[in-house]
C-alpha cells in the first residue's frame, strides 16, 4: 500500500498515540473509506481537517508546518480561480493544463525555472 506524504505523515502521529485510522475518522467526521482515500492520494485533505488534527494531536509549530508542507506535497488536484486573469494568463493556464498529462520532466524543469527566475511562487 502507497501512502502520500501526508498518510505518511498521519500513520506516524497516529502510531505515536496509538491510534488507528478509525480514531482519526471519528476526529475529522468522515467514513473510514473516505480518510483512507485521502491518504492514498485518490482524495484531497480539506482545510478544515489541519485545525482539527492541530488540536487533537496538541501539534506544535514545527508539527503543523510539517502538516501543511506533507498535505501541500500530497495534493492529488487543484482549483485555480482564471475569473479576474488576464486573456494570454488564462490561455498560457489552459494551455498548460492541456499539456500537463504529457509533459516530460525536461519540459517540467524548464517550466519551474520560469517561474522561479520571474519570482513565480512554486509551491
Amino acid at each position: 500500500m502507497s501512502y502520500t506524504k501526508y498518510g505518511e505523515f498521519m500513520r506516524i502521529l497516529r502510531i505515536k498515540h496509538h491510534e488507528v485510522m478509525g480514531d482519526l475518522a471519528n476526529v475529522l467526521g468522515v467514513s473510514l473509506p473516505f480518510l483512507s482515500a485521502v491518504e492514498n492520494g485518490k482524495k484531497n485533505v480539506s482545510d478544515e481537517w489541519i485545525n482539527k488534527i492541530k488540536q487533537h494531536y496538541k501539534l506544535n509549530d514545527e508539527e503543523v508546518t510539517e502538516l501543511s508542507e506533507a498535505i501541500e506535497h500530497s495534493k492529488t488536484q487543484m482549483k485555480l480561480d482564471l475569473k479576474s486573469a488576464a486573456e494570454f494568463k488564462r490561455t498560457a493556464a489552459l494551455q498548460f493544463a492541456r499539456s500537463f498529462e504529457n509533459m516530460d520532466e525536461e519540459t517540467a524543469k524548464k517550466i519551474m525555472e520560469l517561474l522561479e527566475n520571474s519570482g513565480g511562487d512554486n509551491k
